[in-house]
């Protein structure tokens, strides 16, 4: 099973990013970074917390975001909490990136994911994702889902 869920895990990865990468000229990593800075307040996050939730390392979120910045999708501003520490925070033009992205990746998720989970029990599955994800966090609860 660890395998297979490996192997499908990859190949949704790699199929994200090619539909994102053909439709939008966006790839799948930058898409979930404007889709974290879309969610957050003021829609701006500190990049230390912008890299722990897209799962990468500050110097990847920084070439990320670097990324992002050169199309005038995201900019940098320092933090009024740590001068030491930077800000990406989410532009017009990046919400609206995001928003036309939006649909391609839905497709594919129905497309690489969904299409392929009839007959399971979501809510079973997301539980148990929600569980593993917290075991690996070191949480004692697991948080609500969202209906």
């Amino acid at each position: 099973m660890i395998e297979a869920l490996h192997a499908a895990f990859t190949a949704m990865m790699r199929e994200f990013d090619a539909d994102l990468r053909r439709e939008q000229r966006l790839s799948h990593t930058e898409y979930i970074a404007l889709l974290w800075l879309s969610e957050a307040p003021e829609r701006t996050l500190g990049l230390s917390d912008l890299a722990a939730r897209c799962q990468q390392s500050l110097s990847t979120i920084s070439r990320t975001v670097g990324r992002l910045e050169a199309q005038g999708l995201v900019r940098r501003e320092q933090s009024t909490r740590d001068a030491r520490a930077y800000n990406a925070v989410l532009t017009d033009a990046g919400l609206k990136r995001y928003h036309d992205a939006t649909p391609t990746h839905t497709l594919s998720l129905r497309r690489y994911l969904f299409d392929h989970l009839e007959g399971i029990d979501l809510d079973a599955l997301a539980d148990a994702l929600q569980r593993i994800t917290a075991a690996a966090d070191h949480r004692t609860t697991v948080p609500s889902p969202t209906v």
